[in-house]
């Protein structure tokens, strides 16, 4: 299974979990990385140029690259990482065997909705896909992580920043 099949968005999302069995868990294992409590000046963004369907372990690669940059420069405490998006939609795949004798084994078109192979997000136009909150001093270690992030991603994305938390003005002496 080759990710760019999974790519285009087509159809309904197939999402339902109580009706189908046997569906492969996402392998994202964090949501939210870093100094989760600790308050941030700036917030940068991944944003997506169009719309995609992601499949879990490309978001995983862009989480865990973005991440040990970060990690690196930074250290433990000096970031926050948020994965904003969640893999709902389970992928399916008509698995057709290629073998020599393997003709009488598989049935071609007949009775080809596919067993559920993976999961992947379906993200629209100028959506956030990856969120950084840093201080002051580790901006261009935010930008860097988000090109790094970025190339996981089967989409062209671009950085956004945000000013968070303006600073309390200087008190002077009289």
């Amino acid at each position: 299974m080759k990710g760019r099949n999974y790519r285009q968005i087509k159809g309904q999302p197939y999402t339902r979990m109580k009706y189908i069995h046997g569906t492969p868990p996402p392998k994202i294992s964090k949501f939210m990385m870093g100094d989760t409590k600790a308050q941030f000046e700036y917030r940068f963004s991944l944003v997506a140029q169009g719309p995609v369907q992601i499949r879990h372990n490309a978001l995983e690669a862009a989480r865990v690259a973005a991440n040990k940059v970060l990690f690196n420069a930074l250290g433990e405490t000096g970031y926050k990482i948020h994965l904003r998006v969640y893999p709902h939609v389970i992928l399916r795949e008509n698995r057709m065997i290629a073998t020599a004798g393997a003709d009488r084994l598989q049935e071609g078109m007949r009775r080809a909705f596919g067993k559920p192979t993976g999961r992947a997000a379906r993200i629209k136009t100028g959506q956030a896909i990856l969120d950084i909150y840093v201080n002051t001093n580790a901006l261009e270690a935010a930008k860097a992580a988000l090109r790094v992030g970025s190339t996981k991603l089967p989409v062209t994305c671009t950085i956004n920043q945000e000013h968070l938390i303006a600073q309390p003005p200087q008190a002077t002496a009289a």
